[in-house]
């Protein structure tokens, strides 16, 4: 073969690896940054009391990590890197959450359950009387509900800005009795608001919050300036129930044991998710899970809202922002904001679904 020849194949597998040696290239400088970026941030949003020493030990930290991962030749100096950021893991690892701090007064008292065959009583029931988003009169209550009576769901979605994340929750629908909401939220102690960046580190606990729709819708419509939308949900008697029962088992755990609120695994509509997977669903984790201002888009996709109308429609007329900050001290406040919204079949009428691995056992 000659040289020319020669010289042109190596030019060209050159050229066939180049794309391939810049793919890996660009994963290890991602896989170097995301170690140090990670381990920055969990020592600045550390269990450490003093603010100072988190901010110096996560910029000793960054500086470490880029000399170590892109300055420094040394393997040793790359093995200290290693060891260190061990280290950070397991101390992030061990961070405990608490059921003992300064909480807000909106996420102060944990809601318990006790189920008694049909009868559900349920405690510690939020119902505030919001003046506005800071001005507000507590009030927690005792309220009794029966299994059998229970005959649907509604689904809210909640938007405080433009864009594809907002708040989702579910009402439970009773032949005899108000609605039930529960939403799934973040624990945040006094003066501390969310922070999605930091809810990934240990900084917000979980709690379900069972409570009134006059409290729980009229508060992000009227007081957080929130557009807010209520859908029905085509979901049988029998699986209503069964997922009234998986909230209400994860009521007690969290009343018992306390857990961390994380954006990825342990959040709103990742949850409403693997709750419905439990109640019956079957499908697979989907983007609209994550980014949930387009779960209803799911929701419409596999037939669980009605599909009468095209999904755009359905969503402009399941707006109830006007009608919530209408209705805001009415005390047909549940019925004033479904009225107009699109109509789904009356459901039939269930026996209760009662069965050891779905009731939760009676708080200690």
């Amino acid at each position: 073969m000659s040289q020319e020849s020669t010289s042109a194949s190596k030019s060209l597998m050159a050229w066939l690896f180049h794309p391939v040696g810049c793919l890996l290239s660009g994963l290890s400088f991602g896989l170097r940054a995301g170690f140090v970026a990670w381990a920055s941030l969990a020592l600045y949003w550390s269990n450490l009391p003093w603010p100072s020493a988190r901010v110096a030990l996560a910029l000793a930290f960054l500086a470490f990590g880029i000399w170590a991962l892109w300055i420094s030749r040394s393997a040793k100096i790359r093995l200290a890197f290693a060891a260190t950021f061990v280290v950070v893991l397991i101390w992030w690892l061990l961070i405990p959450p608490s059921q003992d701090r300064n909480w807000r007064p909106e996420v102060a008292v944990l809601p318990r359950a006790i189920i008694d065959g049909d009868r559900v009583r349920l405690i510690n029931v939020r119902n505030f009387d919001f003046r506005s988003r800071d001005d507000f009169t507590v009030r927690h209550e005792d309220r009794e509900v029966q299994l059998s009576q229970l005959t649907g769901v509604d689904f809210y979605l909640s938007f405080w800005q433009k864009g594809p994340v907002g708040h989702t929750w579910v009402s439970f629908i009773f032949d005899n009795a108000p609605p039930v909401s529960i939403s799934i939220e973040t624990r945040p102690e006094k003066g501390e608001g969310f922070n999605p960046l930091a809810s990934l580190f240990k900084q917000f606990e979980l709690i379900y919050v069972i409570g009134d729709e006059q409290d729980l819708v009229g508060l992000r419509a009227s007081h957080r300036g929130e557009q807010v939308y209520l859908f029905h949900v085509k979901a049988p008697p029998e699986m209503a129930q069964r997922l009234f029962l998986i909230y209400l088992e994860r009521v007690n755990e969290l009343a018992e044991r306390p857990e961390w609120y994380h954006l990825l695994s342990n959040s709103c509509t990742i949850n409403i998710v693997r709750y419905m997977n439990r109640a019956g669903r079957e499908g697979d984790l989907r983007m609209s899970h994550l980014l949930n201002g387009l779960f209803d888009g799911y929701l419409f996709s596999v037939g669980l809202l009605d599909t009468s109308m095209p999904l755009a429609e359905l969503r402009e007329r399941s707006q109830i922002t006007a009608a919530a900050k209408a209705a805001e001290n009415d005390p047909d406040f549940s019925a004033r904001i479904r009225a107009g919204l699109p109509r789904l079949p009356a459901p039939k009428r269930a026996t209760p679904i009662i069965s050891p691995e779905t009731v939760p056992t009676e708080p200690k």
